[in-house]
């Protein structure tokens, strides 16, 4: 149990609350409604164990830079609460889960799991080559909606099927808009040892002005998708909250002082992931 515990500290499992509920998004709109409590368990599963493989080979990947960097020394792979061992077992056992809950779902899901897994695995190194690590993570979450979407219609490639690609639009964008945020405070780390992001190799007042950026178009996408969903009210209202806590995320953060930059991190899109999930979810509810 200790060793459980540590390895869901390692890999931050309370986080799962940022994609979760779009994967939620997904599978509602996919449904029009709720797709029945078998499809809820393994999608709910499924995104479990994406994030865990996820965030668990990120953390066996960067534990050499996690040791070097002051932000990151204290992750128990570095202190040796987890063993890289038990590092490598819970992501391989999360990448199993992931395989099986996609064959209990449908064959399309099957079939495109490992496509899933390739990203999951691979976003960890892209730090190394490319600027744009940030936006290859936020597609990579935005694997999550796509994916309870196939779960729910076994069906991606149809007109039909735009929300799904819509939702994969908005979560790469929200994502990585966050990312370029979150990445400001690695900057002379960054700039040291050579890894890439474009606040390291572009400044930090050009990354936050791409980040709001990236949270305009989200907004526009989300736009769309309200109007090709015929969503209700609701969703509007969330859609007015979402802008809100984004303006005050933004505010929250400035080239010269990045001391809130957890409050902006966790806590707003914490907050912004369930207020779309609340106001679809109501939509659906009252339509």
């Amino acid at each position: 149990m200790q060793k459980i515990k540590a390895f869901l500290n390692l890999i931050k499992f309370e986080h799962t609350v940022f994609a979760l509920p779009f994967a939620y998004l997904g599978m509602l709109l996919a449904a029009h409604g709720w797709p029945g409590w078998d499809k809820f368990v393994w999608i709910t599963l499924a995104m479990a164990a994406a994030r865990t493989v996820a965030m668990g080979f990120n953390r066996i990947a960067d534990r050499f830079w996690d040791a070097r960097n002051p932000r990151t020394i204290q992750r128990p792979l570095v202190t040796g609460a987890v063993s890289l061992r038990t590092a490598w077992s819970g992501t391989i056992l999360a990448a199993l889960v992931l395989l099986f809950t996609a064959w209990q779902l449908n064959p399309l899901t099957l079939q495109l799991a490992p496509v899933a897994l390739v990203f999951l695995f691979g976003y960890s190194f892209t730090k190394r080559f490319t600027d744009f690590s940030h936006f290859i993570l936020g597609f990579t979450d935005g694997l999550a909606p796509v994916g309870a979407w196939v779960a729910v219609r076994a069906s991606l490639l149809t007109p039909a099927d735009l929300p799904a690609w819509l939702l994969l639009g908005v979560v790469t964008l929200w994502i990585g808009g966050f990312d370029l945020i979150y990445a400001c405070q690695d900057v002379d780390f960054d700039r040291q040892y050579k890894l890439h992001s474009l606040a390291a190799n572009h400044g930090i007042r050009f990354a936050l002005r791409l980040s709001i950026v990236c949270h305009a178009a989200m907004m526009l996408l989300l736009l769309l998708l309200a109007v090709v969903m015929s969503l209700g009210w609701p969703f509007w209202l969330a859609l007015a909250l979402v802008v809100v806590l984004l303006v005050y995320e933004h505010r929250l953060v400035s080239p010269q002082d990045l001391s809130r930059l957890d409050v902006a991190f966790f806590n707003i899109n914490s907050y912004i992931s369930l207020a779309l999930f609340a106001g679809v979810l109501a939509a659906i509810l009252t339509a």
